[in-house]
């Protein structure tokens, strides 16, 4: 069995997930197998800023026709290329109901009281969106709508609406197998039907999951069956019933992982982490699930992932080692990095370049960048 460093692991990390800007076109970035977040704003295309030659502007993304932003991943919005979502599709699909039931994030009590299968809350629901977006149409009114079609059990009491609706994360989960996606660029969200929509499939398709499973693992291994369910959104036990069998077993720091079998390689000999990159919120790099052996100091950690209003990450030679921020005030942006431990002038230099990076994907030549 293969025993690497948490290094050496990390460094792998950063290549596999193009940190190393050696594709010039997002959409030939191999991670985008997988997916870009884009849950907070420009989210992300600051990632791809961080992995491109070039900036990345949000409209960039919004205008590229070849990519779609859906409801995807634990019921968060991200882009994928549209020639993948009938692959994405079937893996979404939950493989029974404890399956379905973590994804949804419902209790017991709530299954009981609509007293149907997880399974079918999900496509009920799936059906009713399919039904009611045959164009665009605000996040809002699609809400409405559909909860006027489903059963009183699938609906919440929203604080925030002061009004009675679908569970959210039901109808985020179900809106890909419903046949819609997300208008790039809209606000308040809007929902729109896929271009080529194809039949609702229910079957579950263990070989889809499976392969997104390798996927995860790919650009975040080596790493383990919680670390998957997580991503996943759903249980271990859940994941280990679909686990890849061209896998390979890895030891990280004496921790048991698994990485593809055909990544090996390339996790014995990556290339040197050296660089110094501005990581947003929610990049794929600190999407990962084992977060303590992205940043292992605890108090650190707590300064990287926030329960509300994280910020980006600082990462210098493939350590995390501090934090930015930025706030618009009209045309101009203030950046603020804080590092956890002194850094060479040459790498303050090269975050503050970074930080130009970022404004200009944002669109600010007037900017400011401060440490604290």
């Amino acid at each position: 069995m293969l025993e690497v460093s948490r290094e050496q692991a990390l460094a792998y990390r950063i290549a596999e997930q193009g940190l190393h800007r050696s594709v010039a076109d997002p959409y030939d970035l191999p991670l985008l197998d997988l997916g870009l977040q884009d849950s907070m704003r420009d989210t992300a295309a600051l990632s791809l800023t961080a992995r491109m030659p070039d900036p990345v502007t949000p409209e960039s993304l919004v205008d590229d026709a070849r990519l779609a932003l859906v409801w995807s991943h634990r019921g968060a919005p991200h882009f994928h290329r549209r020639t993948d979502l009938p692959e994405l599709t079937a893996a979404l699909v939950p493989v029974d109901d404890p399956d379905a039931l973590a994804r949804m994030l419902w209790q017991k009590k709530d299954i009981q009281a609509a007293d149907v299968s997880p399974v079918d809350i999900v496509f009920t629901t799936a059906r009713a969106i399919r039904k009611v977006v045959t164009k665009p149409m605000t996040k809002g009114v699609v809400s409405g709508e559909i909860t006027k079609l489903l059963p009183p059990a699938f609906s919440r009491w929203c604080r925030g609406c002061n009004a009675t609706h679908v569970h959210e994360q039901l109808m985020r989960i179900a809106s890909l197998h419903g046949g819609a996606r997300l208008e790039a660029g809209q606000s308040p969200a809007t929902l729109a039907p896929l271009e080529d929509r194809g039949r609702m499939s229910t079957r579950p398709t263990p070989a889809a999951v499976s392969r997104l499973i390798e996927q995860y693992l790919r650009f975040n291994g080596p790493a383990t069956q919680g670390d998957s369910a997580g991503f996943l959104g759903t249980a271990k036990t859940s994941v280990s019933e679909t686990w890849p069998a061209s896998l390979a077993e890895v030891k990280v720091d004496g921790r048991r992982t698994f990485i593809p079998a055909d990544r090996l390689s390339a996790l014995e000999n990556p290339p040197s982490a050296a660089g110094v990159r501005l990581l947003p919120p929610l990049d794929p790099y600190t999407q990962g699930r084992d977060k303590a052996v992205l940043v292992p100091d605890k108090a650190r950690a707590k300064e990287v992932w926030k329960i509300l209003g994280s910020p980006g990450a600082l990462l210098v030679d493939g350590e995390i080692m501090g934090t930015w921020r930025m706030k618009a005030s009209g045309k101009r942006l203030a950046f603020s990095l804080a590092e956890f431990d002194p850094l060479r002038r040459s790498d303050r230099e090269t975050a503050e370049d970074e930080a130009a990076r970022v404004a200009a994907a944002r669109g600010c030549q007037d900017f400011s960048v401060t440490w604290g």
